[in-house]
C-alpha cells in the first residue's frame, strides 16, 4: 500500500471517520511514554535494591531516557514527514514495547541502562510522528478538542505515574513498571497497523544525517548540563562546559542547515511568532509542572513520613485535575483566546504555588499542588494550539519535532531548578527548619509563573492566522 492510500474510501477533504478512535490509541501510546519518567523514578528505590545499582546507575536510569527521548525527537519528527507518520509512529512504538520488554528482564545494569536508552529513541519516534497525525486528522474547532485530549493526556500522565510507581512496586514488583508496557504496547501496535490512514508523506528529499547528529548532540548536551545543574549547581565547570558544548552544536547545526541539499528542518520556522511563542508556553510549563511533582513528592515522603503509596494516592487529584483542566481548555480556547487562556492558567498556577508557602502540612501541600496542576494543564493546549494550529502539512513533523523537544528541555531545568533552590530540604530527612528550602522553591516558581503570565500576553499573537 503506498502512503497516498487511505485505509478508508472517502472524499478527499471528508474527515477521516476512525479519526477519533485513533486519537485515543495515539494518546494511550503518549500515556506510556510520559508514565515511563514518573512511574520509573517511583520504582528506583527497590531497583536499586535488587540489581545492586549505585547512585550514578539509578540516576541514568531516569537521565538515559529522557537525554534520548529529548535529543531525537527532531528527527523523530522529519522521518516522519519524510517516510510518512503512520510508519513512524509504528516504528518507534514497536522499539519502545521491546525495549520495555529487556527492561523489565534485566538483572544488571548494563541491560538496564541500554534498554532505557532503546525506549528513549522509540519514544523520539513515536511522539513527534503521533503529535503529527493528530495535527493532520483534525481541523478548525476539533484539531483544538483533540489537542485539548491529548494535553490531558500529557499533562496528567506525569502525576498518574506516580500513583502507579507506587502500585506497582508495592505490589507486583518494579520489574512490572516496564512489563505492562508490553501487552498495551502490542495492542496499540495492532490496532493502530489496522485503523491509522497512511498519510501522504509531507517532504522530499533524504534524511539530513550530519544535521541530525549535531542538533541531538547539542540537545542531549544542553539537557545533560540542566539535568546535572540540579546536584552540581549552576556553576559547576562540567555544566558550563555542556552548555557552551550546546551552544556551538546549535551554531554548527544552524550553519549545516543553510548549506545542507535536504536540511533537516527549515529554520525559519523558528522565527514565526505562533511557534516561538508556543515553544516558550510548553518548556515554562513543564518546568512548573515537574517542578511542582518533584517538589511535592520529596515533601510529602522526606517531611510528611508518606511512603511510595500513599504519595502516590495523595496525587491523584493532581492527576485528575491535570486532566480535566486540559480537555476544558480545549473546548474554550477558540471562545477566549489563547493568550486569555495562558494569562488565566497561569494565574490559577502561581495562586497554586503559593498555597504551600503561606500554609504547612499534607493537605495544603496536595492542595496547592492540585490547584497548580489545574493551571498548568490549561497551558499544554495553549503551548500546543498556539504552536501547531497554523503549521503547514509539511511541516507537521519538524513542528511537532520542536514542541516536544522544548518539553524536555523544560522538564530538565524545572527539575534542576527546584532541586537546586530547595536542595537543604530534599536532603535532609526529617526537622522542621528543612521545611523552608520547599518554600523558597514553590516562591521562585510562582515568580517564574507570574512573570510568564506578562511575557505570554506580548508573546502570543491576539489572533491566530
Amino acid at each position: 500500500m503506498s502512503d497516498t492510500e487511505s485505509t478508508t474510501t472517502r472524499a478527499p477533504d471528508a474527515p477521516h471517520p476512525l479519526r477519533w478512535t485513533a486519537l485515543g490509541l495515539l494518546g494511550l501510546a503518549q500515556l506510556m511514554l510520559i508514565l515511563d519518567i514518573t512511574v520509573v523514578a517511583i520504582a528506583l528505590p527497590d531497583m536499586g535494591a535488587e540489581l545492586g545499582l549505585n547512585r550514578a546507575a539509578l540516576t541514568w536510569v531516569v537521565s538515559g531516557y529522557a537525554l534520548t527521548f529529548g535529543s531525537m525527537m527532531l528527527l523523530g519528527g522529519r522521518a516522519a514527514d519524510l517516510f510518512g507518520p503512520k510508519r513512524v509512529v509504528l516504528a518507534g512504538l514497536a522499539v519502545f514495547t521491546a525495549a520495555s520488554l529487556a527492561a523489565g528482564l534485566a538483572t544488571g545494569a548494563p541491560l538496564l541502562l541500554a534498554a532505557r536508552i532503546a525506549q528513549g529513541a522509540g519514544a523520539a519516534l513515536l511522539s513527534p510522528a503521533a503529535l503529527s497525525v493528530v495535527v493532520r486528522l483534525f481541523d478548525g474547532e476539533e484539531r483544538n478538542r483533540a489537542l485539548g485530549i491529548w494535553s490531558a493526556l500529557g499533562g496528567g500522565g506525569a502525576a498518574l505515574g506516580v500513583l502507579l510507581g507506587g502500585l506497582i512496586t508495592a505490589g507486583p514488583g518494579w520489574a512490572w513498571v516496564f512489563f505492562v508496557n508490553v501487552p498495551v504496547g502490542l495492542v496499540v501496535l495492532v490496532s493502530l497497523a489496522r485503523i491509522l490512514p497512511h498519510l501522504p508523506r509531507a517532504g522530499t528529499g533524504s534524511l539530513d544525517i550530519p544535521g541530525a547528529v549535531l542538533v541531538a548532540a547539542a540537545t542531549g548536551a544542553l539537557i545533560y548540563a540542566l539535568i546535572r545543574a540540579g546536584d552540581h549547581g549552576w556553576l559547576d565547570l562540567v555544566t558550563v562546559a555542556l552548555a557552551f558544548a550546546a551552544a556551538a552544536g546549535y551554531a554548527a547545526f544552524a550553519l549545516w542547515q543553510r548549506r545542507a541539499a535536504a536540511p533537516l528542518m527549515d529554520l525559519r520556522l523558528l522565527t514565526r511568532r505562533p511557534v516561538v511563542a508556543g515553544t516558550f508556553v510548553i518548556a515554562v510549563t513543564t518546568a512548573l509542572m515537574v517542578g511542582a511533582f518533584f517538589l511535592g513528592s520529596f515533601y510529602l515522603q522526606n517531611l510528611r513520613g508518606h511512603g511510595a503509596l500513599m504519595t502516590g494516592v495523595l496525587f491523584l487529584p493532581v492527576a485528575l485535575l491535570t486532566m480535566a483542566a486540559a480537555a476544558a481548555a480545549g473546548r474554550v480556547i477558540g471562545s477566549l483566546g489563547a493568550r486569555l487562556l495562558a494569562v488565566i492558567s497561569l494565574a490559577v498556577a502561581a495562586a497554586g504555588f503559593l498555597v504551600p508557602v503561606l500554609w504547612s502540612g499534607t493537605a495544603a501541600m496536595v492542595t496547592g499542588v492540585s490547584l497548580a496542576a489545574a493551571g498548568l494543564g490549561g497551558l499544554f493546549v495553549v503551548a500546543s494550539v498556539t504552536a501547531l494550529a497554523s503549521v503547514a502539512s509539511h511541516e507537521a513533523g519538524v513542528a511537532s519535532g520542536i514542541v516536544s523537544t522544548f518539553h524536555e528541555f523544560g522538564a530538565s531545568a524545572g527539575a534542576a531548578a527546584v532541586s537546586s533552590a530547595a536542595a537543604t530540604s530534599i536532603a535532609a530527612r526529617t526537622g522542621a527548619q528543612s521545611a523552608s528550602g520547599f518554600d523558597d522553591a514553590f516562591l521562585v516558581a510562582t515568580g517564574l509563573a507570574a512573570v510568564s503570565a506578562v511575557i505570554v500576553w506580548w508573546l502570543i499573537p491576539a489572533k491566530q492566522q
